[in-house]
């Protein structure tokens, strides 16, 4: 008996041949009918995630604002209604907790925290709101949250929600309903393509699963979703991102407001920005078809330690081995040439410009 939690969609999912897999604390889809199948399939129609796992948390109250612009690297202050706003959460020294998502409401906020982060976010929100008007309420286990990636995805959700969505701008998210009962609809996405995510109430999962399937939609696990955000070169916590790394060496530094006033790791980014000697997120390109997987160790043309793989696999649709690493600064201009130690064997690899690819408008 697993000790993982399920989402709503869990039996639906067993139900239709998904493989399951333990990730960040809940038994989820790695894949239906391949993860190569189910990337392609994002890259030229539509494909359907479960993303029930990542956490929903919403802020009400006069400091709410106040409270989330203590803990985001980004700026609040300046989204307007309905915007959403990529950035981490980071420590007093600048490592990462979590990179989030956060909404904004006419009357509040709310943010979607990696799953893995949950607990750990909740705790470090309650040490901050301490003396502040702020309600912070975890939403995870009343909804799930499903994805739909790829060139249909307007099509395909057209016409599901009183609201027309196809109307939203990229990185904007509208309040409507799903069968009468309140939703979120948000445009976002983690694979490179254009798409929605969609908040429903959990006994609405299968429903809205189900119509998105007959829509012609592709169930997709979270095989595909690796390859597809490694393609986008979109960093997973975990990986490129952790507790002992900051946003400007992560190549982050664009959603790091140090001019927003003060914030909880303010002091180190902004020692961060100005020395810039640690490794830093570079992406890489293998030759032939082995993947140069998290922790290969890399080497320098002269045989020095260069430093290491965070993400690698073999990327179906650029139809190449892929990787990114944090490596010396030094080593991270696109055309160096580094050497990737696959237990024994040597893989030659090269640094190239990220994204590895970039969807055409």
């Amino acid at each position: 008996m697993s000790a993982n939690l399920r989402t709503p969609l869990y039996d639906r999912h067993l139900g239709h041949k998904a493989r399951m897999v333990p990730f960040g604390g809940w038994d989820m889809p790695v894949q239906y009918a391949g993860i190569a199948a189910e990337h392609r399939a994002v890259r030229t129609a539509a494909g359907l995630f479960d993303i029930s796992h990542m956490a929903r948390v919403d802020f009400a109250g006069p400091d709410a604002l106040k409270l989330l612009e203590t803990v985001f690297t980004n700026a609040v202050g300046t989204m307007k209604d309905g915007q959403v706003r990529y950035g981490l959460v980071c420590r007093e020294d600048g490592g990462i907790l979590d990179d989030v998502l956060v909404y904004r409401w006419p009357d509040g906020f709310a943010a979607v925290v990696n799953a893995s982060n949950r607990e750990k976010i909740l705790a470090w929100l309650g040490r901050h709101q301490a003396g502040l008007a702020v309600a912070v309420t975890d939403r995870t286990f009343d909804t799930a949250m499903v994805a739909v990636q790829g060139p249909n995805a307007v099509p395909l959700v057209s016409g599901l929600f009183p609201d027309d969505v196809s109307h939203l701008k990229y990185y904007f998210a509208a309040r409507t309903t799903y069968r009468g009962r309140p939703c979120v609809v948000s445009r976002t996405g983690y694979t490179g393509e254009d798409g929605f995510e969609v908040v429903v109430p959990n006994e609405l999962a299968v429903p809205l699963w189900e119509e998105l399937l007959g829509r012609g939609a592709v169930p997709c696990g979270l095989g595909a979703r690796d390859t597809l955000r490694l393609e986008a070169a979109m960093p997973l916590y975990g990986h490129e991102l952790n507790e002992t790394i900051d946003p400007i060496r992560a190549g982050l530094g664009w959603a790091v407001k140090l001019d927003k006033g003060e914030f909880v790791g303010r002091a180190a980014l902004q020692a961060a920005a100005a020395h810039g000697s640690k490794p830093v997120r570079v992406g890489l390109e293998v030759e032939g078809k082995r993947a140069a997987r998290e922790g290969t160790s890399l080497t320098d043309a002269g045989g020095k330690p260069a430093g290491t793989v965070t993400s690698g696999s073999f990327c179906p649709w650029v139809d190449k081995s892929l990787a990114m690493a944090y490596v010396r600064p030094d080593l991270s201009a696109p055309g160096t040439a580094l050497d990737a130690d696959a237990r024994g064997s040597t893989l030659a690899a090269t640094v190239v410009p990220l994204p590895f690819y970039k969807r055409k408008k």
